[in-house]
């Protein structure tokens, strides 16, 4: 059975940091893309970054270039988004998906909120 849980996220003041954390299960961790994607109060779910399974290439939004980096453990199952110079626009639910071919798994997502 797949499961894909995220964890990390709370509330913090502009300026400062958080690491999200992706533990997956149930499927060959090391050979999907790991994505970080996130959902504003009424706004869509909109892409944030991707790793390839080999952590070889990484890719970012516009929006979170120079300030978040994805990486990933294929020895832990986890990937990891390490988010810096957090702003209020940042504020969302934060999900986790792991894709490979037609093959798609979504976590249940966890709260990032940034307010002073």
């Amino acid at each position: 059975q797949v499961h894909i849980v995220e964890s990390g996220g709370g509330l913090v003041q502009p300026g400062e940091s958080l690491r999200l954390s992706c533990v997956a299960s149930g499927f060959t961790f090391s050979i999907y893309t790991m994505s970080w994607y996130r959902q504003a109060p009424g706004k869509e779910r909109e892409f944030v970054a991707s790793i390839s399974s080999t952590g070889g290439s990484t890719n970012y939004a516009d929006s979170v270039k120079g300030r978040f980096t994805i990486s990933r453990d294929n020895a832990k199952n986890t990937a990891y988004l390490q988010m810096n110079s957090l702003k209020p626009e940042d504020t969302a639910v934060y999900y986790c998906k792991a894709s490979h071919t037609w093959f798609n798994y979504w976590g249940q997502g966890t709260q990032v909120t940034v307010s002073s």
